[in-house]
Order: C-alpha cells, then sequence, then structure tokens
C-alpha cells in the first residue's frame, strides 16, 4: 500500500491527478484508519492502463469505458474488443495527422526551393 505522494512520484503524476481520476471514478483507493488514500497494486495497475491511455491519445471518457467493461467481464474479452476499436480509430487519426503533416513539409520543402532560386537570381 502506498500513499498518495507516494504513488503520485511513482508514475510521474502530482497527488491533485489522482484525486481527479478519482473523483471522475477511474480510481477508487481505500482508505488507512486515518481517513488517507491507500494505493494498492491493483491501484497501481489501473492507474498503469489509464496513463498508458492517455499517452496513446484516448480521452478520459473511452479509457473509463475501457476500464467499466473489464469490471464488468472480468475475462476481459469485451475490453479487448474495445479496445481494438478505439485502437485502430486512433491508427486513423494518427495516420490523417501524418499524411497533413506530410504535404506541410513537402509545400515548406518547394517554398525553400523557390526562396533559395530568389537568392541565386539575385546574386548573379
Amino acid at each position: 500500500m502506498k500513499s498518495i505522494r507516494e504513488t503520485a512520484v511513482s508514475f510521474g503524476v502530482t497527488p491533485r491527478t489522482l484525486r481527479y481520476y478519482e473523483e471522475i471514478g477511474l480510481l477508487t483507493p481505500g482508505r488507512s484508519s486515518g481517513n488517507q488514500r491507500v494505493y494498492a497494486s491493483q491501484d497501481a495497475a489501473r492507474l498503469k492502463l489509464i496513463l498508458r491511455g492517455k499517452k496513446y491519445g484516448f480521452s478520459l471518457e473511452e479509457i473509463r469505458e475501457m476500464i467499466l467493461l473489464f469490471d464488468e467481464d472480468r475475462s476481459g474479452r469485451k475490453q479487448l474488443e474495445r479496445s481494438i476499436e478505439y485502437g485502430e480509430k486512433r491508427i486513423r487519426e494518427i495516420e490523417t495527422v501524418i499524411s497533413e503533416f506530410q504535404l506541410l513539409k513537402e509545400e515548406m520543402v518547394e517554398w525553400l526551393m523557390h526562396f533559395e532560386q530568389k537568392l541565386k537570381e539575385e546574386e548573379s
């Protein structure tokens, strides 16, 4: 069992972030006899899942849904199916952004070539 501060440090987040995740129902830490939040290994596993989801661009609502699906179906099948669905959607979004950046890069290369040509023309 870890305190809120120890858990926050372990995961590189703030205690406020942990309290917020509790507030919106993503985490449900236990309480000590002094009513302090205590985080068990299952809370750490859930927090790891939350942070991984955020890293991959999932919304907190999508993360909540995946967690709730696991809570409802301990086999994890529904969670895996939904994770695949959200993951495929996220990959499509990333591919769109990559395409947009590729076009932007091509435009910038053209501009630079144009500017370099203008400089050469001015020098001659």
